[in-house]
Parts: structure tokens; sequence; C-alpha cells
């Protein structure tokens, strides 16, 4: 049995694993986000500077969408010459 890398997947039109689940929103001192983006200074950069993923923000509180999260992270992706990252 043959094991397929990630691109050969990707062009057989395998969906891609996701990072963040599609339906959650979470916050910035989430676990999974302080662990992927940084802290909520970090993060507070990021929003400022326009490098950070979409999110919203009700008043003074700040929400990520788990698909906004996934679409940040894919585009950020780096590829290899391997084709594997």
């Amino acid at each position: 049995m043959k094991i397929e890398s990630h691109a050969d997947q990707l062009k057989q039109g395998y969906p891609m694993a996701k990072l963040f689940d599609e339906t959650r929103h979470y916050q910035p001192n989430d676990f999974e986000i302080i662990a992927l983006l940084g802290t909520r200074a970090k993060q507070a950069q990021m929003r400022h500077y326009g490098r950070g993923p979409a999110f919203y923000r009700l008043g003074r509180k700040i929400i990520y969408h788990g698909s906004d999260l996934n679409v940040g992270a894919e585009a950020n992706k780096v590829e290899t010459a391997s084709g594997t990252a």
C-alpha cells in the first residue's frame, strides 16, 4: 500500500485536514489560540497591523470563527521543494 503525500492528496481532491473546528467560535484567551497565534498582546498587535486572521469585534470582545482561522492558516502555509511542509 502506497502512502501518498499531502500534495498528492490535494491534487486528487482529498480534503485538507483542518486545524480548527469550522463551527466553533474562539476567543483570544482560548488555549488553542494562544498556542498557535501567541499571547493576547501579540494577537492585538497582529490585528492592529492587519496581519492576523479575520475576526469579529463585538464591543470590546474579539471573536475568531473557526473557518476564518482555517483560511488564515491555509494562506500562511509554506510549501517546500519536496511538496511537504
